[in-house]
């Protein structure tokens, strides 16, 4: 059976529930792990963010780990194969911009991959409701350039892939979250021109100046 991101827990029974609350336990759980992570954020902080009781949250999800890993689900609800799917690179390239010119992005998925020894589970969720549709997503628009003789010969698309993935997390992990998007673009256009990708950067962009300050 598929399970559907996008509702609500299963309901065991009991009183009715309110969607309402439902997201609200959800938001404020997502919040929490951003701003503290997963290992200080607890069921009560959870609670009193959504205006609950202890009670109600436990109503619903059984442990802290559940809950957090329903909230990175529900956070992904949205994701559709048409939303990653890029007629180029350049389009992928200005997703990617997109995406990592969101400070609140930038500083969930830095979390979640800060718990990959402690809590292992939420990396997981993350790749199962986004991640890993985003990677198939890049390697479709990657190996389409190839046969479309847009990547040098001696490029292969999955190392190429590689290497995009390690340049999204250096920059994650060394470039301001105010970063605009129009700098992230060049940034990785910069990388594409290594490999003798023949795009030229972004007009009115300037190089980003790498920084840990955030």
């Amino acid at each position: 059976m598929t399970i559907d991101p996008a509702a609500p827990p299963p309901r065991p029974p009991g009183r009715p529930r309110s969607r309402e609350a439902d997201e609200a336990i959800l938001a404020a759980a997502l919040d929490l792990l951003i701003e503290r992570g997963g290992g200080a954020t607890s069921i009560e902080q959870i609670a009193r963010r959504a205006g609950v009781t202890r009670a109600t949250v436990y109503r619903r999800f059984p442990n802290l780990t559940g809950l957090l890993v329903r909230a990175i689900e529900w956070e992904y609800r949205n994701t559709t194969p048409e939303a990653l799917s890029w007629p180029d690179v350049p389009a992928m390239v200005r997703d990617w911009a997109r995406h990592l010119s969101e400070p609140r992005s930038r500083r969930l998925v830095r979390r979640l991959y800060g718990t990959v020894d402690d809590l292992p589970e939420l990396l997981r969720a993350y790749d199962a409701a986004y991640g890993s549709h985003r990677g198939r997503a890049v390697r479709n628009t990657l190996e389409h350039a190839s046969a479309a003789g847009e990547l040098p010969l001696h490029c292969d698309p999955e190392t190429l892939q590689l290497v995009l993935s390690g340049a999204a997390l250096q920059h994650l992990a060394a470039y301001p979250d105010t970063t605009a998007a129009q700098d992230v673009e060049a940034y990785f256009l910069a990388v594409l021109r290594q490999v003798g990708f023949p795009s030229p950067p972004p007009a009115h962009s300037t190089p980003p100046r790498r920084s840990t300050s955030r």
